[in-house]
């Protein structure tokens, strides 16, 4: 991404903004860098102003040189909200972008115009459990050769039948560039934060975001963030509306761009408009 950066708490946050119209912050998940939203900022940014950065500790936005939660992330995410004089504005969160999101909604409400919340969780530790199914898809990106693990990492973003063996090192290529690096590898701060991960629990809290226009999306194939997860943590927000997309797994904002793209464009024009009725 291009280098805008924000000294904030002891490291440089390296972020873009693009774009015109109502703000937008894009919070990413672990192990993601925040061109892995491109995706969505290049539908939206016609109408809506976009911003994306590098969770601490992710790519340009280092030295991660304090303890990595939740709590800090959205501390984070509020300070590029100020740096850019943004009073507020539509968040979304993917994975652990939706608990950041969660708790900046949660800990400073007025900052925060709508939610969007993309196969994640009200509870961390449901996301970090060890299914039989993760325990095997962990374990398979972890081991073996850089193809193996590259084909491991697909299997567990994308839905079953999706990755043709004949083709997955060049879909694994085409997807590089949106993660920030090789799918055989993690960066380092990945463990720091599925740890921040889960430690977190808003679960208990939800009812406050009564009023906060809330869309939570959820993918069927999911191993991460099943869709019971998602319902559970749209029933828990007053009003929210919640969306389960068939066909796609945790990579759904890039499998399934288009359809996500419009279930955004749609949820974030309604809460803009509630905003100015």
């Amino acid at each position: 991404m291009s280098a805008h950066i924000l000294d904030h708490g002891g490291c440089r946050l390296a972020y873009e903004v693009v774009g015109e119209g109502p703000p937008v912050l894009f919070i990413q998940g672990v192990g993601v860098h925040g061109g892995g939203w491109s995706p969505q900022v290049e539908a939206l940014s016609s109408g809506f102003r976009c911003l994306s950065f590098d969770n601490r500790g992710m790519g340009a936005s280092q030295p991660l040189t304090v303890p990595l939660t939740v709590e800090q992330m959205a501390d984070d995410a509020r300070a590029l909200l100020t740096c850019q004089g943004w009073d507020s504005a539509h968040v979304v969160g993917h994975s652990l972008g939706g608990p950041v999101a969660l708790e900046l909604a949660l800990s400073a409400p007025e900052r925060v115009r709508s939610l969007s919340l993309l196969c994640t969780v009200a509870r961390g530790r449901d996301a970090t459990r060890l299914s039989r199914r993760m325990l095997w898809l962990g374990l398979r990106s972890s081991l073996g050769t850089r193809r193996m693990r590259r084909r491991a990492f697909l299997d567990i973003v994308m839905p079953p039948g999706a990755v043709v063996s004949s083709q997955a090192e060049e879909l694994a290529a085409r997807l590089e560039p949106l993660f920030g690096h090789d799918l055989a590898e993690q960066p380092p701060v990945a463990m720091r934060q599925l740890r921040a991960l889960r430690a977190y629990d808003a679960s208990t809290r939800l009812g406050r975001l009564a009023g906060v226009p809330t869309l939570v999306v959820s993918a069927t194939h999911d191993p991460i963030a099943p869709p019971r997860y998602g319902r559970a943590l749209a029933q828990g927000v007053p009003g929210a509306r919640f969306v389960e997309v068939s066909d796609a797994s945790h990579g759904v904002t890039i499998q399934r761009a288009e359809q996500i793209n419009t279930l955004l464009r749609e949820h974030l024009t309604r809460a803009e408009a509630l905003c100015h009725s």
